[in-house]
């Protein structure tokens, strides 16, 4: 109750029409900075703390697999914390590196790279990029583009997860056994690692220290979920390198991380790296805006809150910006470390400012703490954030209701573990509007009838019983009409007036489900109604939207098929009818 009071009170003071308030409008941070409740800060703080031993070692660990310094991933994490906690509408969202992002940047910034070990250029890039996609999630939230997550149907998405988990857990495989590979794609890579496991490469301890930690991961995930078991795994395995020595026996740690914070600064790249950057800034921020619209929601529909997808994209624009302006990378929300805050008790944002906080006291003051961090380890924590990101469960389902569908989802997996990322993102993308395409290509249609006893006209092949008006034809089709649909439209009327056994006087279209007429079907329109003047049969429609009204005025079929035979509704279409046949209407007897 108090939690709600205090949220209440945050909303009324955003309603008043002052400069103040208006400044709170789009700034969230502050508006629940006014009205924050004494009661929120002890299990904040709590939140923040256990949170903590979480954001630090994916950090880091999302950092490696975006092929960048460990504490790059630090950096992301605590200037993406703060800037969400002042613009974010969500109040307990948390952002932060990301699996599915990482293997993006990778993918992105390594062919930019003269040399692998080109560490600053790596960082300089990755920040220009976290900033061109913050200013064009800024500009898409602005521009009220905020649903653009939307384009991806589920089965797409989920596709594109599951690519992305299996490209995560086969280029981690090595690194949790101890050695490296020359990378490259899915198939190389599992190959790569086979062989070099079957040749000894494997070193005995690391792959003890690695599964051990998964192990762990995975345990405490399963039976105490409230405990982060990447917290448990890192100290175990930090403590375990120190109290055996592991290093002088080959065991491999992320060493010393550089202390202090970076300086605000522009990233020192070239104006040919822009244009490549560009283009694929607008893939991650729309994988970004995927990332964050389901978990924003999601978080926001449990505690009875709305959250403007629109603001939600200005405020991950707004984090990444700033991220890339103090040497990060692209971020966005977490489901992973959400739910840690919200099991924890977190109340507000004050929860990832309490992490952010943290984070940088580690940075200033105890940047050798995990200087033992085995590399097996951050590799464990990577292989099982790529078993929460896989989604095998609804495959399973898809292949019961919608076999169509995980075809289309399968597809999208193997693209992106294919061809990488980068391009799965655009495969996804393309097969969700195929998919969307396909569906209005064939949609449903339907020729109705009288069902006696029941009020309106239905579906005569769902209805056996149902009667329809003799000499007359009336068909719903549920779709806009458009160029790749007209033809079928226009065939299959006409099947369906060839398969009457009695002459058609008149067809009616019911067209309430077409929200929509291009050019090509307004031609279709054209030389159908010719065809059906020829065999004296007359055209009629019912239940059009005014909006699709006027798009057949501009294009001279209002009048062509007459104002008189647009009705308002079918029964007013099919009360006309009877009249002009001279027979009793069915609906006046029901």
């Amino acid at each position: 109750m108090i939690a709600a009071a205090g949220y209440a009170r945050i909303e009324m003071t955003e309603c008043k029409a002052t400069p103040l308030t208006s400044l709170t409008r789009w700034l969230p941070g502050v508006a629940m900075l006014r009205s924050y409740p004494r009661s929120w800060l002890g299990p904040d703080i709590l939140a923040g703390l256990v949170l903590t031993t979480l954001l630090v070692p994916q950090g880091m660990a999302y950092a490696g697999l975006a092929g960048l310094p460990p504490v790059v991933g630090l950096y992301s994490t605590a200037v993406g914390l703060l800037a969400y906690a002042v613009f974010g509408p969500s109040r307990i969202l948390v952002l932060g590196p990301d699996s599915t992002l990482a293997p993006m940047i990778f993918a992105i910034i390594a062919p930019m790279l003269v040399a692998n070990q080109d560490t600053a250029r790596a960082i300089a890039l990755a920040s220009a990029l976290a900033i061109m996609t913050g200013l064009i999630c800024a500009a898409a939230g602005l521009a009220k583009l905020g649903t653009m997550a939307e384009l991806l149907s589920k089965p797409v998405r989920i596709g594109y997860l599951n690519g992305v988990a299996i490209i995560i857990l086969v280029g981690q495989l090595p690194k949790l056994c101890g050695f490296r590979t020359d990378g490259g794609s899915v198939p190389r890579e599992l190959w790569t690692f086979v062989r070099g496991v079957s040749r000894g490469e494997a070193h005995a301890m690391s792959t003890v220290i690695g599964l051990g930690s998964l192990a762990l991961i995975v345990l405490f995930r399963v039976l105490l979920p409230k405990i982060p078991g990447v917290a448990v795994a890192v100290l175990v395995s930090i403590s375990a390198v120190g109290v055996f020595s592991l290093t002088s026996k080959g065991v491999a740690v992320i060493g010393v991380i550089p202390g202090g914070l970076p300086p605000l600064s522009l990233p020192d790249i070239g104006l040919h790296d822009v244009t490549h950057l560009l283009v694929a800034a607008v893939g991650l921020a729309f994988v970004t805006l995927a990332d964050t619209a389901p978990v924003s929601r999601s978080l926001a529909l449990k505690r009875g809150e709305h959250v403007d997808p629109n603001r939600e994209m200005l405020a991950l624009g707004v984090a990444n910006v700033a991220s890339g302006l103090f040497q990060g990378f692209p971020v966005s929300g977490s489901v992973s470390r959400s739910a840690v805050a919200e099991a924890n008790g977190a109340r507000s944002q004050a929860t990832g400012v309490v992490g952010a906080v943290a984070i940088v006291l580690i940075l200033v003051f105890a940047h050798g703490v995990l200087r033992d961090l085995p590399s097996a380890t951050l590799a464990a924590i990577l292989v099982s954030a790529a078993f929460v990101l896989a989604d095998l469960a609804p495959l399973r389902w898809l292949w019961k209701v919608r076999p169509a569908e995980l075809v289309l989802s399968l597809t999208a997996t193997a693209g992106v573990a294919w061809l990488g990322p980068l391009k799965g993102i655009a495969i996804a993308v393309g097969l969700a509007l195929i998919d969307f395409l396909r569906r209005a290509w064939r949609p449903n249609d339907a020729v109705l009838g009288r069902v006696p006893g029941r009020k309106g006209y239905h579906d005569v092949s769902r209805h056996t019983d149902a009667i329809q008006a003799p000499g007359l034809l009336l068909f719903r089709f549920d779709a806009p009409l458009f160029f790749a649909n007209a033809d079928h439209f226009a065939a299959t009327v006409r099947a369906e007036i060839a398969a009457r056994p009695e002459p058609i006087r008149w067809v009616v279209i019911a067209a309430e489900p077409i929200t929509d007429i291009d050019t090509t079907a307004a031609e279709m329109l054209v030389n159908l109604l010719r065809e059906f003047e020829t065999l004296s049969i007359t055209f009629a429609v019912a239940e059009l939207k005014g909006r699709v009204k006027d798009r057949l005025r501009s294009y001279g079929l209002f009048d062509q098929i007459g104002s008189e035979l647009f009705f308002p509704t079918i029964g007013s279409a099919m009360k006309t009818y009877y009249q002009f046949i001279g027979s009793p209407n069915p609906a006046d007897v029901d």
